[in-house]
């Protein structure tokens, strides 16, 4: 199944945001849950990080909030949400735990079946077949539409993957849909009785998917590998003649003709005719060598011709044979030096090493390097993909893993510069709350609206006057203190009388502005009080949190020394899986490889023996040039049943 229709499927979990009660459930749509209302900010930045995209910091954060309790109103959402994030970053074990705490009765009867039915689907392409199996004996009644379909084939593709042929056989023979999924039906039905040992039954139901009448790409391969499945399975039991007939319904331009001509090839050459066994084999030796089918053909197109006694041909083939087989030797022995080197999962990833991580990821090209052509079979084997997924996502997990480090460096800096800054500032703010400024303050406040309630009640309008008519009435007072002790004369009551006059001008101008001055000063010593209540509340609250807050942050860098050293530990463990994990993936690789090299060794053995043979034969003179000592390998095994679609 692709990425995508997973993920449509999987929305069923991850939008699967509350679980409703019984009441809930049963005026709802029973296939369906009832929206719900974010009630916790904590679970609305978890639902952001996903709905983003960020799955992983979508687990992270809920993991943490759920540790920390904040989100009491969404537990069990959380903890369903937290099931479909695991089950999406391919980490099923620990999905399947939670679903199985989760999917209970409370949860509609259809949103549960798909749950069950979607876990299963990825149980069975993880290899745990009995599980998938498990998973699907929890769906109760049936799905709709196609996944009624979907979940038997499912369900008979594990049993057969256990080898509980019995079981499947009976289960497909009560089973009917629609006409496409009978056709995989009865394939998968033809094959489990092949694998029971029960030919004839398995003939008429292979042979009916064989025919089918279909322009469909994807019946025409099912048609194509029901037809090869049937004929290998009459080479096996060496019934040669009804082989022809299913091998030879195979298209030559499908997947499976390489293997159908190699099979029509060696039924008639177990019939005795060598000279109609030439056609196929003759068509099948034109092609890419890489395949084994081809390889074969090399050997069996000159053993035809010794059997039709055409030595010299025989003999041109066998040598022809040897010097394809030779280079392509070489070659691989430098593609497995290649992948000693180490470098292949990197050159493999290439640009997906940034690219989105999780289950739902797959390789899509291969890169330009000796090796990618002989990897193709490899890169088609379910545990290797497996395999480079994980080899993917702990690179991915190194790089959050270093991201975190350098977090907690950035952590370690603030505790450290939140501890010079605590020991510079204390002491000031120490003496400061020692001094207690405000009463201080309020006891000036005191005095000035003492000061100004005086002048007012003994109207001293010269109190309220600007400083330069302070001034000026403070020198008119120093003045008339002169006077008083001069001698009296002219001159002095003439000056007495211009003293006099300036100093009516002045009071009269004081007198003018000193209610208005009186009112501001009042509304001023009203702003003031205000702004002391404010300073006594702050005051009050800085005494409080120099009680309450650490005297020192410790604790904290003890926390985040101990986190840096269990991200250091995760770091180095995580490295060597990632280490291991790329040895295993190089030698399931280079096994392959080596497995391809040995096998163009053996039939280069074969062709040099089959050559040395027809060469002692035309040196003694025999007048006749008889058959290779050595064969080609036999047929290969039946083709296995596939997986549900």
């Amino acid at each position: 199944m692709s990425g995508r229709r997973y993920r449509l499927a999987l929305a069923v979990l991850f939008w699967a945001l509350g679980l409703p009660t019984a009441q809930a459930a049963h005026k709802s749509d029973p296939n369906k849950l009832p929206s719900i209302r974010v009630q916790d900010l904590h679970y609305g930045e978890v639902l952001f990080q996903f709905y983003s995209g960020q799955e992983m910091q979508a687990l992270t954060e809920l993991e943490a909030f759920s540790q920390w309790q904040r989100m009491p109103h969404h537990a069990a959402d959380a903890d369903l949400l937290a099931g479909g994030l695991y089950l999406e970053l391919g980490m099923h074990n620990e999905a399947g735990v939670r679903f199985e705490r989760l999917l209970t009765d409370q949860v509609p009867v259809g949103v549960r079946n798909r749950a069950w039915f979607y876990l299963a689907k990825i149980w069975y392409e993880r290899g745990y077949y009995e599980r998938a199996e498990q998973a699907i004996g929890r769906i109760q009644g049936t799905l709709d539409g196609e996944l009624e379909a979907e979940r038997v084939h499912l369900l008979v593709n594990a049993l057969m993957r256990q080898e509980r042929y019995d079981d499947a056989i009976a289960l497909l023979k009560s089973w009917h849909g629609a006409s496409d999924w009978m056709a995989y039906a009865g394939f998968n039905l033809g094959v489990a009785l092949v694998r029971a040992g029960r030919l004839p039954e398995a003939d008429p139901i292979l042979t009916a998917v064989g025919t089918l009448d279909t322009h469909s790409d994807e019946l025409l391969n099912l048609r194509d590998k029901a037809n090869l499945a049937l004929g290998f399975a009459y080479l096996q039991a060496e019934q040669s003649a009804q082989a022809r007939a299913p091998l030879e319904r195979v298209r030559l331009n499908g997947p499976y003709s390489s293997r159908a001509l190699l099979g029509d090839g060696w039924a008639h050459a177990a019939l005795g005719d060598y000279r109609a066994a030439l056609t196929p084999w003759l068509e099948l030796r034109q092609r890419n060598l890489l395949d084994a089918a081809v390889q074969e053909s090399y050997l069996a197109v000159p053993y035809a011709f010794g059997k039709l006694n055409a030595g010299a041909q025989s003999a041109e083939y066998y040598e022809s044979a040897l010097t394809s087989f030779a280079t392509e030797s070489d070659n691989l022995e430098a593609a497995i030096g290649h992948i000693h080197e180490g470098h292949m999962l990197d050159e493999l990833l290439g640009e997906d090493k940034d690219a989105r991580y999780g289950w739902y990821w797959q390789l899509k090209s291969l890169p330009d390097s000796p090796q990618s052509r002989y990897l193709y079979s490899v890169l088609a084997d379910n545990d290797f993909q497996e395999g480079l997924k994980n080899y993917r996502d702990m690179a991915f997990l190194q790089r959050t893993l270093r991201h975190w480090d350098d977090s907690m460096e950035a952590f370690a800096a603030m505790i450290d510069t939140r501890q010079r800054a605590y020991a510079e500032r204390m002491p000031r703010a120490d003496a400061l709350l020692a001094s207690d400024m405000p009463a201080k303050l309020r006891a000036a406040r005191a005095r000035i609206g003492s000061e100004l309630d005086a002048a007012q009640t003994g109207n001293d309008v010269a109190a309220l006057g600007t400083p330069t008519e302070r001034e000026q009435w403070a020198r008119i007072a120093r003045l008339e203190e002169q006077l008083a002790t001069l001698p009296p004369s002219p001159e002095r009551e003439e000056a007495r009388d211009k003293l006099r006059l300036i100093k009516g001008v002045l009071y009269w101008r004081l007198d003018a502005s000193f209610k208005v001055r009186g009112y501001e000063q009042q509304r001023a010593l009203r702003e003031l009080d205000a702004q002391l209540e404010e300073l006594q509340n702050r005051w009050v609250r800085v005494q409080q949190a120099r009680t309450t807050a650490p005297n020192d942050t410790g604790e904290f860098a003890a926390r985040i020394a101990a986190l840096a050293a269990r991200i250091q530990s995760m770091r180095e463990r995580l490295a060597q899986a990632s280490q291991q994990q790329n040895h295993y993936l190089e030698s399931v690789a280079e096994s392959q490889l080596q497995a391809q090299k040995e096998r163009l060794d053996a039939y280069a053995l074969q062709a040099r023996f089959a050559l040395a043979d027809i060469y002692d034969r035309a040196a003694d003179q025999a007048g006749e040039v008889a058959a290779p000592a050595a064969a080609p390998a036999s047929a290969p095994a039946p083709a296995s049943a596939p997986e549900s679609r």
